[in-house]
């Protein structure tokens, strides 16, 4: 018997990095996991060892991610106990610097896929639970770039969409502590992913980037991922509202 058995846990953004991380842990320790996807179906299966439902969702269309949620409902039953929110975006261009056509698309993108689609997910979650006057917990993967900034100027959305969810995770859980609903924010630093390489590429490389933590190396995946496993158990239930910062000590508050 895992420490999950008998909870049904929805991750989004289960193809790669933190998210398949955490699908990966959440299948071991006993969760029914229903994994989402954008467009790499393999991703997610690789991730989750075929012991998962997938589901696919565009994010960027709203009506796609009601279709996701009311998806994921009929695949459990009835009852979601976890929500992990980790799907996310960050393009390199549409900084400052950059066309304003750019700007617009990319913040319109981050904006979707950022804020718009995870809090519509949490908001579905939470009237779920009151509705069902039953408890659930919310679990935001945010980053360190929503309280100190980027040191890439291209990545501007990222950060501001990541502030913008984090405060929105928050509220869920000063408002609904009281019925037993619980929300998190898991903050890593530099992780050892392909997002993470793609915006060292614009901060002097992996090297570089590197050269600044304390550990001298990034946060592997599967740390944030077994954070999260920890906080789906419930044994932690005034920690909610807690942003919870993995960054090997290069970024203390």
């Amino acid at each position: 018997m895992g420490e999950l058995t008998g909870k049904t846990v929805v991750v989004t953004g289960a193809s790669k990095g933190i998210g398949a991380a955490t699908a990966t842990a959440m299948v071991a320790a006993g969760a029914h996991v229903i994994a989402h996807y954008g467009g790499d179906r393999a991703g997610a299966e690789a991730a989750t060892d075929g012991k998962a439902t997938l589901i696919q969702g565009d994010f960027t269309d709203m009506g796609a991610v009601d279709a996701f949620w009311e998806e994921a409902v009929k695949a459990a039953g009835g009852r979601i106990d976890v929500l992990v929110n980790n799907a996310g975006i960050m393009r390199q261009t549409g900084g400052i610097s950059d066309p304003m056509a750019d700007w617009d698309k990319v913040w319109d993108e981050a904006l979707a896929v950022n804020v718009l689609a995870p809090a519509r997910l949490m908001r579905h979650a939470v009237r779920g639970w009151l509705a069902a006057e039953t408890h659930g917990a919310i679990i935001g993967i945010g980053s360190w770039v929503s309280t100190r900034g980027t040191a890439n100027p291209g990545a501007i959305a990222y950060a501001a969409s990541k502030a913008a969810i984090s405060a929105a995770t928050k509220t869920v859980a000063r408002n609904y502590a009281a019925k037993g609903i619980l929300a998190y924010v898991i903050a890593p630093g530099v992780v050892a992913t392909q997002m993470s390489v793609n915006s060292a590429k614009k901060t002097g490389g992996v090297d570089a980037v590197t050269a600044t933590l304390p550990m001298g190396e990034w946060v592997p995946p599967s740390d944030i991922a077994e954070t999260a496993v920890f906080l789906a158990t419930g044994r932690a239930r005034h920690l909610t509202g807690a942003t919870i910062d993995l960054n090997g000590a290069a970024y203390i508050r």
